[in-house]
């Protein structure tokens, strides 16, 4: 199941690193700052971004004076990110190509809901930060915020059936996400020291962009919208207008609650 399920979300993200950084790379930036907090990047420290994207994190790294090597699974991602980070790399949790105690800091931001084996990629992150290094990583709440949840009123007032057959992960390797959850998956993984927060912020957007990146496919919104016929995705158009509308400001833009689930944990010193 795992294979199925990597192999389905690395499709989803090939060859569109264009069009998530023009769409949904803001929405995950809101947490960026608080990552780097909890994994107290800071002058000096060496990070390894893993699912660098079009590289925000690793820039803001890089801006506290750390030094970063990002990687990527999507090689239009790690093309796009390196006109911002210099040490970008293609390369697929749980297979980091570093040896053990690589780095002080391991950080993946919304990368560890993307991936069929949770616990073997933050195994893998714990190996590449030395003793006493620390892992920090963020992940998408559920039940899911405002901002998310608005996706499955919009399905539900279209009438969408959602498609048969996509991936999902065995119960083995599920986890609740939670902040207790993703505690304990770190806990599993060998950290220790482990502490967990639920950042919550209002992502401001314009609606295109709020309807583009689903419209392209991307995540596992885009994955549903990609099933429907055009007389479906023209309900779920109107769906979409009607239901942001008490979102939107004077000028157009949405404000979208949402909140993430961030989690931090070191390597045993010992």
């Amino acid at each position: 199941m795992s294979l199925t399920f990597d192999a389905h979300e690395r499709a989803q993200w090939a060859d569109r690193a264009a069009v998530y950084r023009d769409t949904l790379a803001d929405l995950c930036a809101g947490a960026a700052s608080s990552l780097l907090d909890a994994a107290g990047v800071a002058p000096g420290v060496s990070l390894l971004d893993v699912g660098t994207g079009p590289g925000t994190v690793a820039e803001l790294a890089l801006a506290r004076g750390a030094s970063v090597v990002a990687v990527d699974a999507s090689a239009s991602m790690v093309a796009l990110a390196r006109a911002r980070v210099p040490d970008v790399r293609l390369a697929a949790l749980p297979s980091l190509p570093f040896p053990a105690g690589s780095f002080d800091v391991a950080v993946a931001n919304f990368v560890v809901n993307h991936v069929g084996d949770p616990l073997a990629a933050l195994t893998s992150m714990r190996r590449v930060v030395r003793p006493g290094g620390r892992v920090a990583v963020t992940i998408w709440p559920h039940p899911p915020p405002p901002a998310q949840a608005l996706w499955s009123d919009i399905f539900a007032a279209a009438g969408v059936v959602r498609p048969q057959g996509l991936p999902r992960l065995s119960p083995s390797d599920d986890f609740p996400r939670s902040v207790d959850g993703l505690c304990g998956l770190l806990r599993r993984a060998g950290l220790v020291s482990v502490g967990g927060s639920a950042p919550a912020w209002v992502h401001e957007t314009d609606a295109e962009a709020w309807w583009n990146g689903p419209a392209a496919g991307l995540g596992a919104t885009g994955a549903v919208l990609a099933a429907q016929d055009e007389p479906t995705r023209a309900r779920v158009r109107s769906s979409f207008d009607r239901l942001t509308a008490p979102f939107a400001a004077a000028d157009g833009r949405l404000a979208l609650p949402t909140a993430a689930i961030l989690a931090w944990g070191d390597r045993p010193a010992g």
